[in-house]
Formats: structure tokens, sequence, C-alpha cells
């Protein structure tokens, strides 16, 4: 793993086996992995739920990206991600999720994350990957191979 990637995208911000949780259960958590990780201010948590009021982050392909507001943005002491997997899907709107991967994108680093993560989220393969991997450096291994 790239010393880049695995800036944005440590250890410990993945969780393999997330607990059952509703919507806005999933977003706190994924949130806290950013701030645990000190990639946002604690805040940032308060702008995702803000963001997902006005737009649902719900993706397709069993997948959520959950990200503060734009006046969120100072929030961001660092560009990362966090990723958690919910082998019981979570009720995303009426969509099934079954992994939300949190952003925090400096600048317009969420433009580029959003483009690495469509790549891996359109492929059946690596999807069926990202359900499977049974460790966090294998995770990272195919996000960061998208």
């Amino acid at each position: 793993m790239s010393e880049a990637a695995n800036h944005l995208l440590t250890d410990e911000a993945i969780v393999l086996d997330g607990p059952g949780a509703t919507r806005d259960e999933a977003i706190t958590a994924a949130g806290q992995l950013l701030v645990a990780a000190g990639a946002v201010e604690p805040w940032y948590v308060d702008a995702m739920h803000e963001r997902e009021r006005s737009v649902s982050t719900y993706m397709g392909n069993l997948l959520a990206i959950p990200h503060g507001t734009l006046a969120a943005k100072s929030a961001i002491r660092r560009t990362a991600i966090s990723f958690t997997r919910y082998p019981q899907t979570v009720d995303w709107d009426g969509n099934p999720v079954e992994f939300v991967i949190a952003i925090a994108g400096a600048g317009d680093d969420h433009l580029h994350l959003l483009s690495q993560l469509s790549g891996v989220f359109t492929d059946d393969d690596q999807i069926q990957q990202l359900r499977t991997a049974p460790t966090r450096s294998q995770v990272c291994a195919i996000l960061e191979g998208g």
C-alpha cells in the first residue's frame, strides 16, 4: 500500500463487521472514525447529518458515501476516508447499504475520492471482494486499486 493511500484510509478507520445500525447511527459511526483518525473536527459529524437531510448520500450498489456540507470544509484537517462494512444491511431511506464510506476531502480532493470509489463500486467483482475481504489491508488494497 502506498504511503498516500495509507494516509487516506488507516487501519483504525476500517470496520469489517459493523453492528446493526440505522442510517443516522451509521453516519455518526463513520464520522467518528474520521474524528478518531484526526482528519476532521468533531463538528464535521453534525455537518454529515445536515448533508444527509438535504441530499441522500446513497450511491447505489450497496454503497453510501456520507460527507459534510460545503460549509464544513473548515472542519477538515486532512483528506481521509473511513470504511465500514455491515453484514446486516443498513436501511438507507428504503435502500440496502452494506458499505458506508465517509469522506472528508480538503479542497477539491472529494472529487478524486468520489471518482476512485465509483470505479470500485461499478465493478461487481470488486464489490464481492470487499464483501468477503477478511483483513483491513485487503480492503485498503481493493479501494486503492479502484
